[in-house]
């Protein structure tokens, strides 16, 4: 790969150990993952105390949903190494994590320990946090988003079939970022696809494909709160109520909303919907507080082939009528 930037040419740079890969990862993690991110070099950090017997790379807090942070155990790998011989059972073994009780509380115990000795880390949750109480934070974040992120120069050609078997983990808590280093003397760039923020709609992008197993609703409300099934409910209710002929189509990452075209994506979230409307920004800011509603990124407009499209956070009922508004707006051919 040669990228031209600033009438310079700069060549794709071939990683010879994983350790100067991670190297860079923690150098540059506020630009890799926002500054409303917090990550924590686990092998430097953490050390021995680990999740049971791996210590993973790193462990990042994502504060940009101040009322839902998200924790995400990191995996930092280069493509040069064997898929199932070395990535499977490593990100595997995290996956166990989630699904165990007394391992996420030996761990919450652990790493809230860590950051409360560290000056610099407990600034940086400090500025996110505030004054909450670090322990309460630390436990609730980390029993309700269960995310493994593998951070990879090259994407494995095994990832999507492996996607497709193991839907309950792979295809839930597994995302992926592919970043590569650019070099032109002692200048470096580095290309990120997909962007942290935009990683749920991308991992979509990736590898979702028309030959997948077959899912079901209950697949997407397993593991959600039961306020965030009933609102669920709710909402398909009004929406049958007002076009009866509404077909809900379960996909591995969404349940898709469609009359005789696509209208509306629906994202489960542990507390909370994310919906994709196909309407206008500027049009739901107007009637919905612009906290709760998100432009999309280019590369996701595209991905859900319309222009004029931006996602809702829906966490509860308070928002609920305009909501079924706007998708049978677009039902009705109203986007303007």
């Amino acid at each position: 790969m040669v990228i031209l930037h600033k009438q310079k040419l700069f060549n794709e740079f071939t990683y010879s150990k994983e350790e100067h890969f991670e190297k860079d990862i923690v150098k540059h993690a506020s630009f890799l993952f926002g500054n409303k991110t917090v990550y924590i070099d686990a092998k430097k950090k953490i050390g021995a105390r680990a999740i049971g017997n791996t210590i993973p790379d790193g462990y990042l807090f994502d504060f940009r949903d101040k009322k839902n942070p998200e924790f995400y155990i990191v995996e930092v790998e280069l493509s040069k190494h064997d898929f199932y011989r070395h990535i499977f059972p490593q990100i595997t073994k995290f996956f166990g994590f989630f699904k165990n009780t007394k391992s996420q509380a030996d761990f919450i115990e652990k790493i809230h320990t860590q950051i409360s000795e560290d000056k610099e880390l407990i600034e940086q949750f400090r500025k996110h946090i505030g004054d909450k109480e670090l322990f309460k934070f630390c436990k609730d974040t980390i029993e309700n988003s269960h995310n493994v992120l593998l951070v990879i120069d090259r994407l494995k050609k095994e990832l999507p079939d492996i996607i497709d078997i193991y839907t309950d983990t792979w295809g839930k808590m597994l995302k992926v970022m592919e970043i590569k280093k650019c070099k032109f003397k002692d200048e470096e760039l580095f290309i990120v696809e997909p962007e942290f923020a935009d990683l749920e709609d991308s991992t979509i992008q990736t590898f979702d494909s028309d030959e997948e197993a077959i899912i079901t609703e209950e697949f997407h409300t397993e593991y959600v709160e039961e306020k965030t099934k009933l609102l669920y409910q709710q909402l398909k209710s009004k929406l049958l109520q007002e076009l009866p002929n509404l077909i809900f189509n379960p996909k591995k990452y969404y349940v898709g909303v469609r009359d005789s075209k696509n209208i509306s994506f629906i994202k489960f979230r542990k507390k909370k919907l994310s919906i994709v409307v196909l309407q206008p920004y500027d049009k739901v800011a107007e009637t919905i507080n612009k906290s709760k509603v998100r432009r999309l990124s280019n590369s996701v407009q595209r991905y859900w082939n319309i222009k004029e499209n931006c996602e809702i956070q829906l966490e509860n009922d308070s928002i609920l009528e305009s909501v079924v508004s706007f998708i049978v707006d677009s039902a009705n051919g109203e986007s303007e």
